[in-house]
Order: C-alpha cells, then sequence, then structure tokens
C-alpha cells in the first residue's frame, strides 16, 4: 500500500497544479505571458525556492529555535522560519521575469507570482504525500491530498502573487517607489503565510480542540476572494487603459473608431472578427494593437526615449499591417 501510495503521490502533486497554473496563465486574458517564462517561473518555484528553502530553513531555525520559549519550540518553524524563507526563495525569480520586455503590468505580477507559488506547492505536496503514503494510511493521505492541494499550495500562490502584483504596479514607477511597494508585498505574502501555518501550528497549544486551526478554513479563502478581487480589478484596469490609448489612434486615423472598444473586451476580441480588415492576420493585429497600448502608458508613467521609440515601431508596423497589400507577400 505504501508503495501504492508514493506513486500516487507523484500524480496528485503534479496533475492538480499543472491544471491551476495553466488556468492562471488562461485568465491574464489580454496580454497572456510566453509559455516558456512563465513555465520556466513555475520550474523556479518547483525546484529552484524549494531548493533554497531546504538550505536556509534549518540555519535560520537555530537561533530563532535557541531564543524561544520551550513549549513553543515546535512553532518556530512552520509559523516563523517558513514565511521568513519560501517566500523571498519564491519571490527571487520574480527579479528576474520584473525586467523582462513581457512584464508589463500588475495582471502579469499576480499570474507570474501565482506560478512561481504553485511550482513551490507542487514539490512540496509532494514531499508531504509520500511521507504520509510510507505509511500506508489510506484515510491520512487522502486528508492531506485534499487539504494541502485545495489550501496549502493556493496558499503559496496566492502569497505569492501579492508580491508579483506589487511588483508589477511599481515596475513603471522608478527605483524609489519599486523597492518600498516590493517589500511591502513582501511582507503582506509573508503576512499570508505566517497565519495560515500559525493557525494550524498554534492550536495544540493554545486550545487543542481544533478551533484555532479550523478558523484557518475560512479566513484563508476571505483572503484568496480578496486577492482575486484585487486581481480582476487589474485586469479591469488593463481594459481600461487599451481602450484609452487606442481611442487616441482612433482619432489619429490609424485605426478604425470601433477598434478601441473590441480589443479592450476580452469577449469582443475573442468572438469578434469582422472588424479586422481582409487579409490581415487577426492574432498579429491584436498583439501590435495591445503592444501599442501598453508601450503608450508605459511611456507615459516612464518618459524613458525607450519607450517613445517603441510606440513609433509599433505605430509604423500597423500602419504597413493595415495598408492595402501590406500583408501581400512581396
Amino acid at each position: 500500500m505504501s508503495l501504492i501510495l508514493t506513486l500516487l503521490s507523484v500524480v496528485f502533486a503534479v496533475a492538480p497544479m499543472l491544471a491551476f497554473v495553466a488556468l492562471v496563465w488562461w485568465m491574464d486574458r489580454y496580454d497572456r505571458e510566453p509559455v516558456w517564462l512563465f513555465a520556466l517561473t513555475f520550474l523556479w518555484g518547483a525546484i529552484g525556492a524549494v531548493l533554497l528553502a531546504l538550505l536556509f530553513n534549518p540555519l535560520v531555525s537555530i537561533p530563532l529555535e535557541w531564543l524561544a520559549p520551550a513549549a513553543w519550540k515546535d512553532a518556530v518553524g512552520p509559523v516563523l522560519v517558513a514565511p521568513l524563507v519560501e517566500e523571498p526563495a519564491k519571490a527571487l525569480f520574480l527579479l528576474f521575469v520584473l525586467w523582462n520586455r513581457h512584464f508589463d503590468n500588475m495582471s502579469d505580477g499576480f499570474v507570474y507570482g501565482a506560478a512561481a507559488g504553485l511550482g513551490f506547492g507542487m514539490t512540496e505536496n509532494f514531499l508531504y504525500f509520500a511521507q504520509v503514503g510510507a505509511t500506508g494510511s489510506m484515510g491520512a493521505w487522502l486528508a492531506t491530498v485534499v487539504i494541502r492541494t485545495l489550501y496549502s499550495a493556493v496558499m503559496h500562490a496566492t502569497a505569492s502573487s501579492v508580491v508579483g502584483a506589487a511588483m508589477g504596479w511599481a515596475r513603471f514607477r522608478g527605483l524609489l517607489t519599486l523597492v518600498p511597494v516590493a517589500l511591502l508585498g513582501l511582507g503582506l505574502a509573508m503576512g499570508i503565510h505566517f497565519l495560515w501555518n500559525g493557525l494550524l501550528t498554534l492550536d495544540p497549544l493554545v486550545s487543542g480542540e481544533g478551533r484555532v486551526a479550523g478558523a484557518n478554513f475560512f479566513l484563508f479563502p476571505m483572503e484568496l476572494l480578496a486577492v482575486f478581487a484585487i486581481f480582476q480589478v487589474s485586469l479591469l484596469d488593463e481594459s481600461l487603459s487599451i481602450r484609452r490609448e487606442l481611442r487616441e489612434e482612433a482619432e489619429r486615423g490609424l485605426i478604425d473608431a470601433q477598434t478601441p472598444g473590441v480589443v479592450a473586451s476580452w469577449w469582443a476580441r475573442t468572438l469578434r472578427s469582422d472588424w479586422v480588415p481582409p487579409g490581415v492576420p487577426r492574432r498579429a493585429l491584436l498583439e501590435s494593437l495591445t503592444a501599442l497600448a501598453k508601450r503608450k502608458r508605459q511611456a507615459r508613467l516612464t518618459g524613458s526615449e525607450f519607450h517613445r521609440d517603441e510606440v513609433v515601431r509599433l505605430r509604423r508596423k500597423l500602419e504597413r499591417m493595415l495598408s492595402p497589400g501590406g500583408n501581400t507577400p512581396p
């Protein structure tokens, strides 16, 4: 039985997280991230962040356990050390992604952060599933699979998405804004992690009746809903920004008057094709229009020559694309 449960641990650790990460990627509906970079972020969480946690968790635990009262020593690792070590470990790769040209805004930060968290949750889940499976207890294994899949792994994704969102919001607002906002996001992520682990770990020390631990199963869904609501607000802001920036292009005569509304609406850009001029590749047109809207906003925020040049380049690209015969092979 223990061998069967160990093999099943691989399946139940990997399959749900792959499904979750695919859903997160899909939800970034206006400009989905390149699969290769999204996958690298997920793999960092699954491998790189886990290795850092395995290395630094014991190192940080030693002095904190030495200082803690005897009755609380067992709680130091999960309550204090895990949030302090694991959240920076997951977020470390976001510092690389942050400067990639595909990282554009707060919505991107949400999805990249969630990808790193889900990767971490996948590996951590396997370690826990295999450990419980080795006992041969099917009931304990099933309970571990359900709780860790629906709660613990999602907690990791939620916490990391907050860090990514903070970085995404501040990305084009200068280092003096980026650094404190990113640190604030990291602190909030640690708080989410601390609350989840703390309520589970401290229950035996406080009441021992499960009431404290049980509060997690009410509080965490509220946290998740709050973060999801902020993600939806960031998507709404992205839509409004696309509409506003492209409306200027319609006034300039670059595009048709109906185009800004179509490109800014996920339903319209998905279901409608009547707005695309004959012979123009619909996907390429959408990508170029979305990129133009984003680069215009970034140029407003940064005032950088690079972003202004990008706006000019994309306008010229669209002019060629939309001109008669502009997509006709030579």
